[in-house]
């Protein structure tokens, strides 16, 4: 059901209106309120998907309950219901957030047409909202330790600047959830997030990876292609296992980051890119640059932030509510009921060596719920999880 609410101290007008609504679709359920200030109160008190509101009326005006709206329920599509005489003035809402607005006597077609394109907008509005939720909950970093509270600390005080970070700690800990996270509560969140395992694309490709090609560049490059960073434009890149980087992509990379310039592979011209970079590694970058391996000048460009994620071996007490997470996640997945776990078998997988970290613990919590019993028991635990 869609609600409706109609806002109009001509009696005649509302009855009018109701009737088109309440006739042309069998959900539209429609409520009404003769001025302003009733209005208001009712879209205090009720979710409405849209309101219908006259401009010229007694106690609260059409502009002023669009304000008070607007600062309270902005998701809420206004359509404007404008005498002659208000022509003007239901423009001027269009720049104050109106979805749109209708004259008086209101034109069936344009109605109605409204009213369904005004519905629609609410629509998408509250999907983006349910799969934005989706996606953050896929990134959601669980558990209420120390050290994860330090990180969640440093991440809610970092993500709404522009500072590099670069992110550091051992395989499996989550180093790509801390990436998801300052982009989600930074202002680019509106703009892509790109990640590149530098890991997984071979050193000859990496060049052509993060920063594209012309076509003729090389063999296989038969049309002109963009590269990650000009995808990110604006947004987020995310350099992972960038310890992994070949030197001559690192002074590129280096170039980017002081000049906000990128060159495709076989090209002369500059372009410009606007782009956060967050890297992570599993390496020791200071050894990596003792070694030669690693430039010290792209190293102290990308940590101006530093956020170090523990093993989870140094927080064994976030294992009974990862344990929960992935146990409801699975069954989500898998459209089966959420198996718990004894207490006895919580203690028992908090005392192993995770040396494969969180990673790791989501796979044997998995093995666990497919091979054990109902209730998974210490003995599935020293049965099926066993190292």
């Amino acid at each position: 059901m869609s609600k409706i609410l109609i806002i109009e101290d001509e009696a005649a007008i509302r009855r009018v209106l109701v009737k088109i609504l309440s006739e042309e679709n069998d959900s539209y359920q429609v409520d009404e309120a003769e001025d302003g200030a009733a209005g208001l109160e009712k879209i205090k008190n009720n979710d409405y998907d849209l309101v219908l509101c006259d401009i010229k009326m007694p106690k609260l005006d059409g502009v002023e309950v669009l304000e008070e709206v607007k600062k309270i329920k902005p998701e809420i599509p206004m359509v404007m219901i404008s005498g002659h005489g208000d022509m003007e003035t239901a423009i001027n809402t269009m720049r104050l957030g109106a979805f749109d607005y209708i004259s008086k006597p209101p034109d069936l077609n344009r109605l109605l047409n409204t009213v369904r394109n005004a519905l629609d907008k609410k629509q998408l509005v509250v999907e983006n909202k349910i799969l934005k939720k989706k996606v953050s909950k896929n990134y959601e970093m669980i558990g209420e330790s120390e050290s994860i509270n330090h990180i969640k600390v440093m991440i809610d005080k970092v993500a709404p600047t522009e500072a590099r970070v670069l992110i550091t700690g051992p395989n499996g800990t989550g180093k790509e959830l801390v990436a998801h996270q300052l982009h989600e509560k930074s202002e680019r969140a509106g703009f892509p997030l790109i990640e590149v395992n530098c890991a997984a694309i071979p050193s000859e490709l990496i060049e052509s990876e993060l920063f594209g090609h012309v076509k003729g560049a090389f063999t296989s490059a038969v049309k002109d292609r963009a590269g990650k960073f000009e995808a990110a434009d604006k947004g987020t890149i995310f350099l992972d296992e960038i310890g992994d980087m070949s030197l001559s992509a690192q002074a590129k990379v280096l170039r980017a980051l002081q000049e906000s310039m990128i060159t495709r592979v076989g090209a002369d011209k500059d372009i410009k890119v606007d782009v956060r970079v967050v890297a992570a590694t599993n390496k020791d970058l200071k050894t990596e640059i003792a070694e030669g391996r690693f430039r010290e000048d792209l190293y102290h460009r990308l940590a101006v932030i530093l956020i170090k994620v523990p093993p989870l071996n140094e927080r064994r007490d976030d294992i009974p509510a990862l344990i929960k997470h992935f146990a409801e996640k699975i069954a989500s997945e898998q459209g089966t009921a959420v198996k718990m776990f004894s207490s006895q078998a919580i203690q028992l997988l908090q005392e192993y060596d995770w040396t494969g970290n969180i990673r790791e613990l989501r796979n044997v919590v998995e093995r666990l719920i497919i091979l054990g019993g109902n209730e998974i028991s210490e003995s599935d635990v020293k049965m099926f999880a066993s190292k």
